[in-house]
């Protein structure tokens, strides 16, 4: 690939009067993994919202594998490959895990491959072959992420972005999730991650971009070594 799969440019966006993101440029999917990292509520899950047409943004450019996104519909971004997971397991809680898969391989270019995605998805995460038929409320935190991620992998992603998937889950089950996380992108699938996990976000990306008060303070590029220290030096000042 000679240039970036995703492309943001000069994005403006907020919600009613707040504006959250300034002008705020990024690119993902020409040098491996892309992390996300910064303080809470400096725009990280915004931004990943207004690239997925979760939230239209007020000025900028949107380009995904070449075309213009910016104004496209979520529906019709996710049929492009473009495919995020939100914070939180945000499921359909009386599905079952099965269905839920079914309907992650829906869009006409994923749907030829869903045989094939399927035994990935559970070779992936095993526990969901035992719970196959299980309704998603009754599966505890970790589980529900790993069908969110694994419905996410059914849609056949060109690009897949996840939003604190170790959130809030037990230091046993969040160690699983992220070698789960790591196979995803052994794989092929480029990752846009938005983790508070430094050592995890370190090991997983190849391209970090500090985010704060809405805006790239920091661009770690390809190559370009920084230190558990001098990330919490960006968190908290020195």
């Amino acid at each position: 690939m000679t240039g970036p799969m995703l492309s943001v440019s000069e994005l403006t966006a907020g919600y009613g009067r707040i504006t959250v993101l300034d002008k705020i440029s990024i690119e993902a999917g020409r040098f491996g993994n892309v992390g996300l990292f910064g303080p809470n509520g400096h725009g990280k899950t915004t931004l990943l919202r207004a690239v997925s047409g979760l939230l239209k943004p007020r000025q900028g450019r949107i380009v995904f594998d070449g075309e213009d996104i910016t104004e496209a519909t979520s529906r019709a971004i996710v049929k492009k490959g473009l495919i995020h997971v939100p914070q939180g397991n945000t499921l359909f809680p009386d599905l079952s895990i099965a269905d839920c898969m079914a309907l992650g391989a829906y869009s006409p270019r994923a749907r030829p491959l869903e045989d094939e995605n399927r035994e990935k998805v559970l070779a992936l995460f095993p526990k969901l072959r035992e719970r196959w038929r299980q309704r998603v409320a009754t599966l505890s935190g970790g589980e529900r992420q790993m069908v969110s991620i694994g419905t996410a992998l059914m849609s056949h992603p060109k690009l897949l972005i996840l939003d604190e998937p170790t959130l809030g889950l037990a230091p046993k089950i969040k160690d699983e999730l992220c070698r789960s996380v790591l196979e995803i992108s052994k794989s092929g699938v480029p990752l846009i991650v938005v983790e508070q996990d430094v050592e995890f976000l370190l090991e997983l990306s190849q391209h970090l971009y500090f985010l704060n008060h809405g805006q790239v303070e920091t661009e770690i590029k390809p190559g370009e070594s920084l230190g558990h220290s001098e990330i919490m030096a960006m968190y908290f000042g020195h």
